[in-house]
């Protein structure tokens, strides 16, 4: 990391910092998965219509309450109100929630990755979701135990995750030199389509990928934590603001790009519509195929080829498995953590509101395990489709949870801007009228991707022939999109009503 010698953070300290909490290797398969080439001018799209305005906005109030512990509470309380704040905060926390329901129930995959070195039999969804509930229960006992070292041992999957990146793209110039041309073919019309069937020809499907390009962003309000520790924030922090968001964006295209080097997208179509491709294994396969074809690259034979697949699907299964350790082992407390110590105390009742000796807070990490499993459970009992429906239901509900938030903190922006009693140290939108359309800006983008991914199950079965158009398509459509709505609708209703019983209290 680049410092100065004060300590702070030079401009290439900032970029190197807001790169590696924002930029993931998870969306790149992803993204090649849903929509080929087609991918990247969405990743674009997001960067300038969300990733800039955004990280701008949570920087100018990140400044202001640098020194309040309650981080985005604090910033919305002070902008809007604290009803307004908790509703915002307590959907915030919801995200990882969803999250953790989202990435629990892949944790089977790098497992099966690391042990047989492939994933082409993608266990049931029954198996999945029993691996899930272990997987929280464990996590949730080691770490309220405060196991440490664990955590800190967990630590080199950064570096292991980072080198995924590194090992795609070398691989993938390999592979493109070795043939002359790439494996699928780059023309004008595939940036503008998607050559898997379920985007292709709808476009409300089309436009509901940038909910993904956004969540490939997310993240991002955390940078806000760094301006007092950047050098000459008022000249460096939006230098690199932009340095960073041009080479994620860049990143992204590239990765995206690079896979279409060695991935020829006619011979995935048959894995995908029998359902042994999905969301869930796209990574791990991908990495597979990478390593045959840098081992025909190489000259090596078919067996040494299918070998060096092996060895990269296990590469990719341990990297992976260590990201989720260490993630998990994090977000099972910082987030809850984050909330309780940052809001009122009386807000939480009975034993909710309490940290333990360690600092944690033991019986809320419990109820949050209990609440995590009892969503597995239903979305395991109310999934009629295959693997494929399975994670495709979750990757939305992950990605509709973690992007709603940032309408509450877009429009205590709008707020905060709006109220000169509060001390700004640094403001780059000064005009009124430009914060204004910046936040209009993004509320459009954000809820416009939320809006158009919650509806196009919907839009997918009035599609349907009238023949296909039963009533258990009717039933799994129903639920696809009572599962992205339904839990910040309840998270939201809870923050409510928990904040009313805290004004009652208080006005007693």
């Amino acid at each position: 990391m680049s410092q100065n010698i004060k300590g702070k953070l030079s401009l290439v300290g900032l970029s190197l910092m807001i790169f590696t909490t924002v930029f993931g290797f998870g969306n790149i398969p992803v993204a090649f998965y849903q929509m080929g080439y087609g991918a990247i001018p969405w990743y674009i799209i997001g960067a300038l219509l969300f990733f800039l305005p955004f990280a701008f906005m949570v920087t100018e109030m990140g400044s202001a309450f640098k020194d309040e512990k309650g981080g985005i509470y604090s910033w919305m309380s002070e902008a809007v109100n604290p009803t307004f704040a908790f509703i915002g905060t307590f959907m915030w926390y919801a995200s990882y929630v969803i999250w953790m329901v989202s990435v629990a129930n892949k944790i089977l995959i790098p497992i099966v990755n690391l042990i047989f070195g492939n994933s082409a039999n993608t266990p049931s969804p029954f198996w999945i979701s029993l691996a899930a509930i272990v997987w929280m229960g464990l996590i949730t006992f080691m770490v309220s135990k405060g196991v440490d070292t664990i955590k800190k041992f967990t630590s080199v999957a950064g570096v292991a995750v980072l080198s995924l990146n590194i090992i795609l793209i070398l691989g993938a110039i390999i592979v493109l030199i070795a043939n002359g041309h790439p494996a699928t073919p780059i023309t004008l019309s595939a940036f503008a389509s998607s050559p898997n069937p379920t985007f292709n020809g709808s476009a409300v499907a089309f436009i509901a990928f940038l909910v993904f390009a956004i969540f490939a962003y997310g993240g991002v309000e955390s940078i806000a934590g760094l301006v007092d520790q950047t050098h000459k924030p008022e000249k460096n922090f939006p230098r690199g603001i932009i340095t960073s968001a041009i080479v994620i964006a860049v990143g992204y295209s590239v990765a995206i790009l690079s896979v279409g080097f060695f991935v020829d997208y006619s011979q995935w179509l048959p894995a995908i519509k029998a359902g042994t491709m999905n969301l869930g294994t796209v990574p791990y396969m991908l990495l597979q195929s990478l390593g045959e074809s840098v081992g025909h690259a190489l000259g090596l034979s078919t067996a040494g080829a299918d070998l060096l697949g092996a060895i990269f699907a296990r590469y990719i299964g341990l990297s992976m498995l260590l990201a989720y350790m260490g993630a998990f082992f994090n977000l099972t407390y910082s987030p809850i953590k984050q909330l309780i110590t940052g809001t009122p105390q009386k807000l939480w009742p009975g034993k909710l509101g309490k940290l333990d000796e360690n600092g944690l807070p033991k019986f809320a990490m419990w109820i949050q395990c209990a609440i995590v499993v009892l969503i597995i459970v239903l979305n395991f009992l109310t999934s009629q489709g295959g693997a494929s429906e399975f994670f495709l239901i979750l990757t939305y509900m992950a990605n509709v949870s973690m992007t709603l938030p940032y309408i509450f903190i877009v429009i205590a922006y709008w707020f905060f801007k709006k109220n000169t009693t509060i001390n700004k140290p640094i403001e780059f939108f000064k005009s009124h009228a430009v914060a204004t359309f910046l936040t209009l800006l993004v509320l459009i983008v954000v809820i416009g991707a939320n809006f158009f991914t919650i509806i196009q199950p919907i839009v997918d079965y009035v599609g349907l022939p009238a023949a296909a158009q039963t009533s258990a398509a009717l039933s799994q459509t129903i639920t696809s999109v009572v599962s992205m709505v339904g839990g910040p609708i309840i998270f939201s209703i809870i923050a409510y009503l928990m904040m009313l019983r805290y004004k009652k209290m208080t006005n007693k």
